[in-house]
Order: structure tokens, then sequence, then C-alpha cells
């Protein structure tokens, strides 16, 4: 991903509350079952950092983030680099109500260029990550966790 590129957004509407989405993007226990099983500690302030690793074809990523901006159930953004590559970003998780629950926008700015020889930092595979992510993952797990507690 190039810093001239524009941001890759990705928008999923979810049929629970904007309380209940915004425990499942920032409670550990919850992350860690649709994002990241690796995710060792997150906390939803500005200022909290936390590292993890994820290999990918024999690649190391050691992922580095850095929450920088947080309004409770609205928005959180976190500086998101990986250790020992070049590139900078910012990943906003924006909740919105909406008549049939809440709607989640993803936004994953680049600020600084990430390496254009490494096939994940691509526009491709990033969007098809965040899709993955948000549309696949995280839906299923909000959807699972709806019909448990209904």
């Amino acid at each position: 991903m190039k810093k001239t590129e524009p941001p890759i957004i990705v928008t999923q509407a979810f049929s629970v509350s904007k309380e209940a989405l915004w425990l499942a993007i920032t409670e550990q226990d919850q992350m860690v079952q649709w994002f990241f099983e690796n995710i060792p500690a997150f906390e939803p302030r500005v200022g909290f950092e936390t590292q993890f690793v994820v290999e990918n074809e024999g690649r190391i990523f050691p992922h580095q983030w850095k929450i920088i901006e947080v309004h409770p159930q609205r928005r959180i953004s976190y500086s998101w680099r990986y250790e020992g590559y070049e590139g900078d970003s910012i990943v906003t998780f924006e909740l919105v109500s909406i008549l049939s629950g809440t709607q989640l926008t993803l936004t994953h700015e680049v600020m600084e260029s990430f390496s254009a020889d490494v096939p994940e930092f691509s526009r491709a595979s990033c969007e098809g990550g965040w899709n993955f992510f948000i549309k696949e993952k995280l839906k299923a797990f909000i959807q699972v966790k709806v019909s448990g507690n209904s």
C-alpha cells in the first residue's frame, strides 16, 4: 500500500447495538475470536500499545498497534505498523446507529508507504484481508453471539 493511494474503506451493517459491536472490536477476549487469535492484550485508551506476531507463508510480521483516538461506542483509531518493515498506517473503526442496528465503517489509511516487494502489503491483499475480517469473520462472530444470547 502506498501513501498516494486512497484509503481502504469497508462498511458492514450488524443487527446489534453500538454497545455490543463496540465490545466486539475493543475487548481482547472477543477480538481474539474473530480478528487475530494471538492479540495478547487490548485496551481502548489513547496511548495503549500492543504487539503480536503473525506468520504467513514463512514470513514473520510483528504487528505493532498504538491507540491514538478513542470515542467510546463511536470511534477508535490506532497506528498499525510492522516491526522491521517500512510503512505506517492508521486503522479506524467507526460505529453509527442505523435502523436495523449498527453500521461499522473501517478505514485503513497509509501514512508512510509500505514496501512494494512484500505481497501482503499490496492494496489487493489489504482489501481482501479487511473484507475477510469485517464481512466474514466479524459478521459470523456477531451472528453466533446474537443467536447465543437470544
